[in-house]
């Protein structure tokens, strides 16, 4: 936890100084659009839309393993239901039952 705060505090150290190093303005051509900014911006949504772009092709996978692990979690319970119920009823017949003699 410590080396995670660590790292994001040098991490957003880092991008400062480049935002602040790189501000002159550049012109990029998006599908037939020129938009002009600063080269940090620029790069800054580059990042920002590749990262979206990441998020949208693992969500699938994300929501599968989720229901999984849903189902998991219920057929444990009803398991842990299931098994709960059998030691009552096996507990009560042994104490309903006569004690049989030790055999010698």
């Amino acid at each position: 936890m410590v080396f995670s705060l660590i790292f994001g505090v040098i991490l957003g150290g880092m991008s400062v100084v480049f935002a602040l190093q790189n501000s002159a303005a550049v012109t990029v051509q998006f599908m037939g659009d020129d938009i002009t900014a600063p080269l940090a911006l620029v790069l800054l949504g580059t990042i920002l839309s590749g990262v979206l772009m990441t998020l949208f092709v693992l969500m699938p996978s994300l929501i599968r393993d989720e229901m999984y692990l849903k189902a998991i979690k219920r057929q444990k319970r009803e398991l842990e239901d299931e098994y709960a119920k059998y030691r009552t009823s096996r507990a009560e017949s042994e104490m309903t039952s006569e004690p049989q003699p030790a055999v010698q």
